[in-house]
C-alpha cells in the first residue's frame, strides 16, 4: 500500500521544514495544506519537497478535510506541522492497516495535556475504547477518510465516533510527543465540540 502524509499548516515556517524532512522517508507523498499562512510556510514546504495546496484561512478542520480529499494514496497519515509528532512512529501506525486489522489507527499520547481533551476522551469511551480521542497523529484508510463528514469545530472525539458509526475498525498505538516551543492556549472551542460528541454518542446508542 502507498502512503500519503497530510500536514495542515498555518504560520509554521520555523518548524515545518524539519517535519517534512523527518517524514519523507516513510511517504510516497507529503501533502501540506496551507491555511492562508502569512509567513514563509509555503516556500519552506516547497523547498523541502512537499506538495503544497493553498487556501484562504479557514481553520484546522477545513484544512484537514481538504488534505484527506486531496491525498492520492490508500493510507493517509495525518500529523501536525509544529514538530510535536515523531515520524519514527509512522511504521507502527500503518502496521495495523497493512495487516488488515484496522481502518483507523489513533496515535495516543501517554499524557493528554488539556483537561478538555481528557474530558472528551472520557465521553468517547462510553461507546468506543481509546486512550486519546483528540490526537492529531493518525493513520486512516483513504476509503474511510472519503466517507467521513467530520462535522464539528475540530476532530476531537467525532472522528473516531463517526468512524465507528461507519463500522470501521479502530486501534490505538502508544506514541510519545516531542516538546514544542509554542504557547498552549485554552481550547474554549472544545465546549462546543462536546455537543457534537454527544450527538454521535446518541446516534451510536440508537
Amino acid at each position: 500500500m502507498s502512503i500519503s502524509i497530510v500536514i495542515p499548516a498555518y504560520n509554521e515556517s520555523r518548524r515545518i521544514g524539519k517535519v517534512i524532512q523527518s517524514v519523507s522517508q516513510y511517504a510516497d507523498e507529503v501533502l501540506v495544506i496551507d491555511d492562508g499562512s502569512i509567513d514563509n510556510t509555503v516556500n519552506t514546504a516547497k523547498e523541502k519537497g512537499a506538495v503544497v495546496i493553498q487556501q484562504k484561512h479557514s481553520g484546522y478542520l477545513t484544512t484537514l478535510k481538504r488534505g484527506l480529499s486531496e491525498a492520492k494514496n490508500n493510507i493517509i497519515i495525518t500529523m501536525d506541522a509544529d514538530g510535536e509528532h515523531c515520524a519514527s512512529y509512522i511504521p507502527s501506525l500503518i502496521s495495523p492497516i497493512m495487516s488488515g486489522n484496522a481502518d483507523l489507527v489513533m496515535g495516543i499520547r501517554s499524557k493528554v495535556p488539556r483537561i478538555s481533551e481528557r474530558f472528551i476522551t472520557r465521553l468517547v469511551n462510553l461507546k468506543v475504547k481509546t486512550g486519546d480521542a483528540c490526537t492529531g497523529f493518525r493513520a486512516i484508510k483513504k476509503d474511510l477518510a472519503l466517507r467521513l463528514k467530520l462535522n464539528g469545530v475540530c476532530t476531537c472525539g467525532t472522528l473516531i465516533l463517526e468512524s465507528n458509526f461507519l463500522e470501521a475498525k479502530s486501534v490505538d498505538v502508544l506514541i510519545d510527543t516531542l516538546p514544542v516551543d509554542k504557547p498552549r492556549k485554552i481550547s474554549w472551542y472544545h465546549i462546543k465540540q462536546v455537543f457534537y460528541v454527544i450527538s454521535w454518542l446518541i446516534k451510536l446508542s440508537n
